[in-house]
Formats: structure tokens, C-alpha cells, sequence
């Protein structure tokens, strides 16, 4: 049997070898091939009126369509009614209707030449239809009239016949025998060529009405209309159509209609054609502030952090470049401020090493001795600069949220009044009168706070006012406050403070004067510190100054403790 051997860890090693791996390059220009915002918002918008028009013309055509059907068909029935009218006339006056009156009614003015006309009898027989020949007609109307001329050639030898019954007998005289079945042979011819006139005519009426009508067999396709007398007798039908159509649309509506839905289809692309217009000019109008944000942000992703949009106004991209703005000017003081600390670190730094360098380098050479004197200078710019390494930790620490907040009752009155005992003697060492003042007004002023913190905030507070009070100032601390909050308040006589610098004095390493502040010892990190303890409690800090008559640092803490939300920060 083989040995098994099963090795562990091996293909995860490879794995994680390759996982570890990784790139990273600098920036580069932004080469994107594709449709841009304004294009495609232009192509939105034609797309949208596309849509628009389409379903316009989809409901126009139906609704549209609908009504126009319902016109052509009353206007049709008018017209079937006045040739009813007309026809009805003519059967009162005549008795009957020939084809010569029932063919001029069809080629008035009452019926357009592109519309058919029927007429049929009350028994159904048609007497006239558009959609026989034309010569068969033409046939029936002249049979008509040699019928009419006919009837009244009769009508003129029967008057003559008359004429000669009345005659005197005696004067009668025989010329021809009779003949011997007694008829007239005149009489028998003519009786003879009157059946073979009625038989000829018979046929040509037979052959007339046995022409097959095209009219259209839909009811939709035509109109009908009773011919009534005045008397209310039905008399007939006539019947009404468009030559070569199914929905009653003459030549001239037809002609209407694509008229119509000619210029609908025009108005489409007119509206289509208006719609890229407008939305390329909309979207250049939106694009140009972001192209402008999108160059600004280049331009300082480059280097260059003086770079702004410029944009101003009421709507959200206007607001949006202000935003930017407002944030590059935010970054552009943040870099300088750490370019600043760089520098002042640097010298802080340096100062204190030099001077133990020189002091311990000339004890070592004998040109000191190793005095307590000469090491107390030692010792001194040590502890300048442990307290100066100090600063900068409290401040990561504030700024991290790595310091636990230990929160517990403080009656903020003593509290202090303590602290502002305890620097008595700094004031007094400075030429400085320092005094604490309560104007609580004896209402309570007991809240939960973190003690370590709010001391080291209002000790901050208290050395920078040491620091920019010149000699024989005034420094007052005072306690007071109000239903939200209870006000810790430090005022001094000092230089003050420029207007335009308010709004940065909380900022990291910031100084007004840095030559004075690195004289008197400061690093600009105490109103930091004192801030992120503030602020930590869920309160803020006001300022009031002006220069050279003192400024007011006031601490507003709330009278109710909101629990803070836990740091993701580890404190290792």
C-alpha cells in the first residue's frame, strides 16, 4: 500500500502570494470614447417627442378617423335626402319617373360627379343605376322619347278617326270591298306592327333592366332613403355611394384627409426636429457648470489648489459648485496648515534639541561645569518638549475619538472656581489679575461631563488668554447659563482677534501670530484640542473679539448628556 500524504497550507500560501499582489498608477487624462451628456440628453429628448407624436397621431388617427367617417356619411345622407325630395316632386307632378329626368338628377349639382345613385320602385325594380353603361342609358332615354312621340302620333289618329265617324250616311260611299273576315287590313297591319313595336320594345326593356349592378352590397358603403309623397306613400328608393370607395369619402374628402395627415406627419418632424434643438441647448446648459467643476477638480487634482468653479446661484448645480468651492478652499487652507506645522514642528522641535545639544556639548568640553544650573536648563527644554509631544497626541486622540469619555455629575460653579485657583499664581508670574465670577444666579448648574476634559479645555482657554494679554491685563472667568445650557465663559483684555480670522482660529496649528505665539510657547493646537472636547459633549463654542480690547471664548455645554455613538477607532 501506498503512503498518503496530505500537505496543508501550501495552495493557500500560493494563493495569498498572488492575492498580495497589487498595482497602482498615477492619474492619467481621461480619454473616454462614447456619447456625451449632451448628446445624449439631446437624444433624449427627441426620443420623448418620437413618443409624444406617435401616440398624438395613433389617437388623433383613431378619434380622428372616427369622426371624419361620421361626416361624410351625414353629409351623404343629406344629400340622399334632398335627391329623395326631388325625385318625390317629380312622381307628384308626373305620375312616374323617365330615365332622361332620373339621369339628369344624377348629373346635378345636388350629386357630386364622384358619387353613384340608384333608384329603384317601391316593388324594388331597379329604374335607374350609375353603374350601368353609359350607352345603355343613352338607349333607355331615346326609346323614352320615341315612346312619348309615339303615344302622341296615336293620339293624333285616333282624333282623326273621330273626325270621319261623324260624317253624313248618305255621303258615305264603299270604295273597297271589305274584307271577307270583316277586318281592316290597315287595321290588321297596324295591329300587326303595334305587337311587333311592343314586342320590340318589350325585349329592349327586358334587355335594359336585366343589367347587372356594381353598387356596393355593404350597407356601411352606401346610403339609402326612402322616396315618400306628401301623403306619406313610399313611392320608391334612391341609393347613394362613392364611386370607387367603401367608406363614402368623396374625391375632395379623400383629398382632405391626406392633406391632413400630410401635415401631421410635417408637424411630427418639425416637433421632432425642435425637440433636438432644444434639448442640445438644455443639456449644454446643464453640462457647461459641471464640465467647469469637472476642469476645477483636474486642476487641483494637478496641483494647482488656487483652482475654483466661479459658479454662483439659487439652483443645485450652482450650489453644488459653491459646495466645491467651499471645499477647495477647506483643503487649500488644510495643506497649508500642514505645510505650517511642518515648518513650526520642525523649529519647535529643533529649539529645545539645539539648546540641550549646546548646553550637554559645552559641559562635555569643560567650557560649563555640570552645575545644577546648566542641567535644570536641560531638564527645562525637555519638558518643552515632551509637553509639546503631549499637544500632538491629545489632539489625535480628540480627533480620532480614541480617549474614552468618562462622564460623571459636576457642579460646574466650584469646579471652576478651582481651576481658576489654581492658576493664580501663573497670572501673577505674568503681571496677569485673574478672577473667577459666578452668575448663575443661584440656579443649579450640575451636569454630566467628563471632568479630565472640560479641565484641560478650560486650562486651554485660560493659557491662551495668558498669552495674548499684554502685562497689567485682566482675565475673568465666569459660570452662567441658561434652560439649554450651561455657559463657561473666558474674557480677556488682550490684542484681540481680526475679523477675517474667526472662523479659522479652531483649525490645527493655527496662529495669528506665530512669531509671538512660538515666544510665549505655544504650537496652535490648544483651541483644537478644546474644540474636540467641546464638541465631544454635544456642545459648541462662540467667539467674541476685537482687536486690541480683548476677546470672549464662551464653552456652551447642554444641561442634558447625549449618549456618544461608539468610535470604529481600536485603540491598540
Amino acid at each position: 500500500m501506498l503512503p498518503a500524504r496530505v500537505e496543508i497550507g501550501q495552495r493557500h500560501k500560493q494563493g495569498d502570494e498572488a492575492n498580495s499582489r497589487a498595482r497602482w498608477n498615477t492619474p492619467r487624462s481621461d480619454v473616454r470614447n462614447g456619447m456625451s451628456y449632451a448628446s445624449r440628453m439631446a437624444a433624449s429628448f427627441a426620443l420623448t417627442s418620437v413618443m409624444t407624436v406617435a401616440v398624438l397621431v395613433t389617437v388623433v388617427t383613431v378619434v380622428w378617423g372616427g369622426v371624419f367617417t361620421d361626416y361624410t356619411r351625414d353629409n351623404m345622407t343629406e344629400i340622399a335626402q334632398l335627391a329623395a325630395q326631388r325625385l318625390a316632386e317629380a312622381y307628384e307632378a308626373d305620375g312616374e319617373w323617365t330615365t332622361e329626368f332620373l339621369a339628369s338628377v344624377a348629373d346635378s349639382s345636388l350629386v357630386s360627379d364622384d358619387t353613384g345613385m340608384q333608384v329603384a320602385d317601391k316593388d324594388g325594380t331597379i329604374l335607374y343605376d350609375d353603374s350601368w353603361p353609359a350607352a345603355a342609358i343613352a338607349a333607355e332615354v331615346r326609346r323614352s322619347q320615341e315612346n312619348e312621340e309615339a303615344a302622341d302620333a296615336g293620339a293624333a289618329e285616333a282624333d282623326a278617326g273621330e273626325a270621319e265617324g261623324s260624317a253624313p250616311e248618305g255621303s258615305a260611299t264603299v270604295e273597297d270591298p271589305a274584307p271577307a273576315d270583316g277586318a281592316d287590313p290597315e287595321g290588321d297591319a297596324g295591329d300587326a306592327a303595334s305587337s311587333e313595336g311592343s314586342a320590340d320594345e318589350g325585349d329592349d326593356n327586358e334587355q335594359a333592366h336585366s343589367l347587372t349592378s356594381s353598387a356596393p352590397t355593404d350597407a356601411s358603403a352606401s346610403v339609402t332613403r326612402d322616396i315618400v309623397l306628401s301623403d306619406g306613400t313610399v313611392v320608391g328608393q334612391v341609393r347613394l355611394w362613392v364611386l370607387g370607395s367603401d367608406a363614402l369619402l368623396s374625391r375632395a374628402d379623400t383629398a382632405f384627409r391626406e392633406r391632413t395627415f400630410n401635415a401631421m406627419f410635417f408637424a411630427a418632424i418639425i416637433a421632432v426636429a425642435i425637440s433636438l434643438i432644444i434639448g442640445f441647448l438644455v443639456s449644454r446648459m446643464l453640462t457647461n457648470p459641471l464640465r467647469r467643476i469637472t476642469g476645477t477638480a483636474k486642476q487641483i487634482r494637478d496641483g494647482d489648489l488656487s483652482a475654483r468653479t466661479g459658479l454662483r446661484g439659487d439652483d443645485e448645480i450652482d450650489r453644488l459648485g459653491e459646495t466645491f468651492d467651499e471645499m477647495a478652499t477647506s483643503l487649500e487652507k488644510d495643506l497649508k496648515h500642514e505645510r505650517r506645522i511642518t515648518s513650526d514642528v520642525a523649529h519647535e522641535l529643533r529649539t529645545p534639541l539645539m539648546a540641550m545639544l549646546a548646553t550637554v556639548e559645552a559641559m562635555q568640553d569643560g567650557v560649563l561645569p555640570a552645575d545644577d544650573e546648566h542641567l535644570e536648563t536641560v531638564a527645562s527644554e525637555t519638558r518643552r518638549l515632551s509637553r509639546l509631544v503631549q499637544q500632538m497626541l491629545d489632539l489625535s486622540r480628540m480627533e480620532n475619538r480614541t480617549a474614552p469619555l468618562k462622564l460623571e455629575p459636576v457642579d460646574i460653579v466650584p469646579f471652576v472656581q478651582r481651576i481658576v485657583d489654581s492658576q493664580q499664581q501663573l497670572f501673577q508670574a505674568r503681571d496677569l489679575r485673574l478672577r473667577f465670577a459666578d452668575d448663575t444666579q443661584g440656579r443649579p448648574a450640575t451636569i454630566e461631563v467628563d471632568p479630565d476634559m472640560i479641565t484641560q479645555a478650560v486650562i486651554n482657554l485660560l493659557s491662551n488668554a495668558m498669552r495674548y494679554t499684554p502685562e497689567g491685563g485682566w482675565v475673568v472667568a465666569s459660570v452662567s447659563g441658561d434652560r439649554r445650557y450651561i455657559m463657561i465663559s473666558v474674557k480677556d483684555t488682550g490684542i484681540g482677534i481680526a475679523k477675517e480670522d474667526l472662523s479659522r482660529i479652531f483649525g490645527r496649528f493655527w496662529r495669528a501670530d506665530a512669531s509671538r505665539a512660538r515666544e510665549a510657547g505655544g504650537l496652535g493646537v490648544g483651541l483644537s484640542v478644546t474644540k474636540q472636547i467641546v464638541e465631544r459633549h454635544h456642545g459648541f463654542i462662540s467667539v467674541e473679539s476685537e482687536l486690541e480690547k480683548g476677546t470672549t471664548f464662551t464653552i456652551h455645554l447642554p444641561r442634558e448628556a447625549t449618549p456618544e455613538a461608539s468610535s470604529s477607532t481600536i485603540e491598540h
